[in-house]
C-alpha cells in the first residue's frame, strides 16, 4: 500500500497549465494565477506545520517565503 501522492502539488501543475492557456489577461487567468498563489501558500504551510524531516520544513518556509515576495513585489 502507497502513499497518495502531494495533491497540492498536482492542483499547482493543473492551474499553471490552465493559467497558459488561458494567457491573455482575462478572469479566468487571473483566477488561475491566484489559485496558484494559494495552493503554494497552503503547501507551504503544509510542509512547515507537518514536514516529515527538518528539509521539507525548511522547503515549505522558503516557498512561503517566496510567494509572499511575489506578493509583496
Amino acid at each position: 500500500m502507497g502513499q497518495f501522492p502531494n495533491w497540492p502539488l498536482f492542483a499547482i501543475a493543473g492551474t499553471w497549465l490552465l493559467g497558459r492557456l488561458a494567457d491573455d489577461g482575462t478572469r479566468l487567468a487571473d483566477a488561475t494565477s491566484w489559485a496558484g498563489v494559494a495552493l503554494w501558500l497552503y503547501w507551504g504551510s503544509d510542509e512547515l506545520l507537518r514536514g516529515v524531516n527538518p528539509w521539507r520544513r525548511l522547503l515549505g518556509a522558503g516557498v512561503i517565503g517566496w510567494q509572499l515576495a511575489r506578493l509583496v513585489l
